[in-house]
């Protein structure tokens, strides 16, 4: 039995070798993975020249009265109806977590949204923009979230921007649209 133990002595310790130097290989791979740079390079700014200048305006015209969020994600805005299988609910899912809507309106108290606000530019004239687009107002449609669309331009109205939103806000209300939040107090300035 001893002469057998000893037999096998260089082989468990190459063994034994080969598992530490594999581990060792290991962490430096590991390690220099972590210090190899990554594709990725900061944006000059979050929403493009046309987007800020609509926001300035829009902002304006809503005033204290919501809270604005730049480009949100649809999936943060709506959810995936619960009971349904999982299937389904994936293939829900996977729909709305990478488009995003322009500009979201939050009550300023609670955060409840409000609203959404979409700038369309000429790409919204393609037909696949068509169709995100189209696909966007069912789904914020369905949740209860109102959507207002207003055309890229050189310039904006503030007061264009105000009877849009509140009048349109109000009807949406008369229609029997169930309120995220208890409604604001809509008076035109």
């Amino acid at each position: 039995m001893k002469n057998l133990i000893t037999a096998f002595l260089p082989l468990i310790g190459l063994l034994l070798l080969a598992a530490i130097g594999a581990a060792i290989i290991a962490t430096l791979k590991q390690r220099l993975r972590r210090k190899q740079p990554t594709p990725y390079e900061k944006e000059d700014a979050l929403l493009t020249p046309a987007e800020r200048s609509f926001f300035g305006v829009l902002e304006a015209a809503v005033g204290a009265q919501f809270r604005l969020f730049a480009k949100v994600r649809l999936a943060d805005v709506v959810r995936v109806k619960r009971g349904i299988d999982r299937s389904s609910w994936q293939t829900a899912f996977n729909a709305i977590q990478s488009k995003h809507i322009d500009f979201l309106a939050c009550n300023p108290h609670n955060m409840a949204i409000q609203f959404a606000v979409e700038l369309d530019d000429k790409s919204h004239e393609r037909q696949s923009r068509k169709e995100r687009d189209d696909f966007v107002d069912r789904a914020l449609g369905a949740a209860g979230v109102p959507v207002f669309r207003f055309t890229a331009k050189r310039g904006y109205s503030i007061q264009e921007i105000r009877r849009t939103i509140f009048q349109e806000e109000k009807k949406v209300e008369q229609r029997g649209a169930p309120p995220s939040a208890p409604a604001p107090q809509f008076p035109i300035r």
